[in-house]
């Protein structure tokens, strides 16, 4: 059996990344073969680099108006794209050749699409008194936040939450299901 390859992209911190990374470090049959970014800054890439996974950033232009991306990841025949906090859209070029899978910090379809991330998730989460939140792991089309829901978990919206701490409860169930999920997924392609 050949070893299946992940590909990462992020923009921000990587903490999702990072626990990606090291789930996978000691599997045979699943490896994460790099992480892209289109930010120079992000801590993504640094968290990476420190795990031994080979980094590259790219630019808007070159993920939706060239090749860059696509023949990169073709040259390291990678299996699926994971995004872990990555907020530009996938393009079509790619969605249609690779499996993609996103985690997004609520219960979608509630608070998805463009500029629905991270803070502003959960402060819309909290301003309209919902009393659950959670996450959505879903496979990527072509739009934000609409494709197929493959895992959904959910934890409580408290009376004292703000957007900070009730995003600390939302990590903790992506850290613990993300990469299970992701080894479901790519043990089925």
């Amino acid at each position: 059996m050949s070893t299946k390859q992940i590909a990462i992209f992020a923009s921000g911190s990587g903490t999702n990344a990072q626990h990606i990374i090291e789930y996978f470090s000691e599997n045979e049959h699943v490896r994460v073969r790099c992480l892209l970014s289109n930010s120079p800054k992000a801590y993504a890439l640094v968290r990476a680099d420190n795990l031994g996974v080979e980094t590259k950033v790219f630019s808007k232009d070159d993920l939706n108006n060239s090749s860059v991306v696509l023949d990169y990841l073709l040259e390291r025949d990678i299996d699926l794209i994971v995004l872990a906090g990555f907020l530009l859209l996938i393009p079509a070029k790619l969605v249609d050749r690779f499996t993609v899978v996103n985690i997004h910090p609520a219960l979608l379809p509630k608070y998805g699409g463009k500029n629905m991330y991270g803070h502003y998730v959960h402060q819309a989460v909290i301003q309209n008194g919902d009393k659950f939140s959670g996450i959505t792991i879903h496979y990527v089309n072509e739009k934000y936040d609409e494709g197929t829901i493959i895992f959904q978990d959910t934890c409580e919206v408290k009376p004292d939450d703000t957007p900070d701490t009730l995003a600390e409860r939302i990590h903790q169930l992506e850290y613990q299901h993300y990469p299970r999920i992701i080894e479901q997924v790519i043990s089925q392609l």
